[in-house]
């Protein structure tokens, strides 16, 4: 009998490719997609609905207002400057590191995971899956497995079915993700893996330049979904 999980889905490239992986592997029973004033959320919340409905899974939108509060992250402050074009170089450690502390949303991951364990716990699910990759865990170590088996660590003493944390994702890249997704049929189209919140994905942010190469590399003809 496959495991009751609860899935973190902000309808990027790897959660919605760690929804479609859960599928196969467990009974997913719940989608949660967090609203905590980051710019793309209308997006993700619409891209979220998009794939839940094509899937027949129960979705929930979790409003945390008070998130984008805390610290100065260009996702969250209206005035805040997300690094774009050639200020992002995908290669460089240095500079990725810039560009992640501008985008930093204190302990967001941390939050979200013990919320979504939360919701877990009370309907029976023994699993939460958000979506990791190794590419970014080089500058976001809430990306990493160090942080996944730390929270396992923490969720065994703060709930009383010892919720597990599983990532389908956590030791790929961004080109081994489109490749899975291509294996599990993921509706690319139907993902939002921009900062932004435009008519289309913008092309320009780190996460869309990780986005673009990746499918690019992966041969998904994608460049119709970039603004540029």
């Amino acid at each position: 009998m496959k495991r009751k999980s609860v899935i973190l889905l902000s309808a990027g490239l790897d959660s919605s490719v760690n929804l479609y992986a859960a599928m196969k592997d467990s009974s997913v029973q719940l989608a949660l997609t967090f609203d905590y004033g980051q710019r793309a959320a209308k997006k993700e919340i619409e891209y979220a609905k998009r794939l839940t409905k094509l899937n027949n899974i129960s979705h929930l939108v979790i409003d945390i207002p008070w998130l984008k509060n805390l610290g100065n992250s260009s996702l969250t402050k209206k005035d805040g400057l997300i690094p774009t074009g050639k200020n992002i170089s995908l290669d460089d450690k240095k500079i990725s590191e810039k560009s992640a502390k501008t985008v930093w949303v204190p302990n967001r991951n941390g939050i979200f995971l013990n919320i979504a364990a939360g919701f877990a716990e009370s309907i029976g699910a023994g699993v939460i899956i958000p979506g990791f990759n190794a590419e970014e865990a080089v500058t976001f170590p809430d990306n990493s497995f160090d942080f996944i088996r730390a929270t396992r660590k923490t969720l065994s003493f703060s709930t009383a079915n010892q919720v597990d944390v599983q990532c389908y994702t956590i030791n790929m890249s961004k080109v081994e993700i489109v490749e899975l997704g291509k294996q599990l049929m993921v509706p690319f189209q139907n993902t939002w893996p921009c900062y932004f919140d435009h008519e289309n994905w913008c092309g320009q942010c780190e996460s869309c330049q990780r986005a673009k190469r990746a499918f690019k590399l992966a041969h998904v003809d994608m460049m119709g979904n970039f603004e540029k």
